[in-house]
């Protein structure tokens, strides 16, 4: 029996200690895939999340994403990319897939969530309305706009990744975000001074 690897605090193995669980979950070991769906999760939901601008929407993207990626552990093809290519991309194929089946909701409820530094109410009050403002004319974005926007600018991944992530090309990519952020900033033109 395999024991369970503790999280990877180094950054640099944490690839390799995913990619090991998954090959151990393939095997059947159950410990080792809830070790594997404990490091993926809370970033999983926050990606989702940002995506579909929808709490409850990003759960079940994630909770499905985790039911496939036990399903298809075995698939996974180390020759062919990197865990974390494939994961994304399952991930983002169950959020895009979940919000099709879904008419659009806009969740700006989740934009009183957003932590704020500012010191007095007042200011407390204002960021949160231009949170609110800002999370609504994200959510107005067509989805695959929004993926690729929350992948770029949330997540920090490059052309390439988001491309895998979205089984689409690098030039399409380009295309979402340059159409995406031209949206937002149609959208959110009276803010202009409030967003520099």
């Amino acid at each position: 029996m395999h024991a369970v690897l503790k999280p990877a605090n180094d950054a640099r193995t944490a690839p390799e200690a995913e990619a090991l669980l998954l090959a151990r979950a393939a095997e059947g070991d159950a410990r080792a895939f809830a070790e594997l769906a404990r490091l993926l999760a809370r970033p999983a939901l926050g990606l989702c999340i940002r995506v579909l601008g929808d709490r409850a929407l990003a759960e079940d993207a994630v909770q499905e994403a985790m039911t496939r990626l036990w399903r298809e552990a075995k698939r996974f093809d180390p020759a062919r990319g990197s865990f974390a290519g494939w994961w994304r991309r399952m991930l983002m194929n169950c959020a895009l897939d979940g919000r099709r089946r879904l008419k659009p909701v806009t969740a700006l409820e989740e934009a009183a969530e957003i932590a704020d530094a500012a010191p007095t109410p007042a200011g407390a009050a204002e960021a949160a309305d231009l949170a609110a403002r800002v999370q609504a004319a994200a959510a107005a974005l067509p989805e695959r706009q929004r993926a690729a926007l929350a992948l770029f600018h949330g997540e920090g991944l490059t052309m390439a990744e988001i491309a895998a992530a979205l089984e689409s090309s690098e030039k399409a990519v380009e295309g979402l975000l340059l159409r995406g952020r031209a949206a937002l900033k149609d959208r959110l033109g009276d803010l202009k001074d409030e967003l520099e």
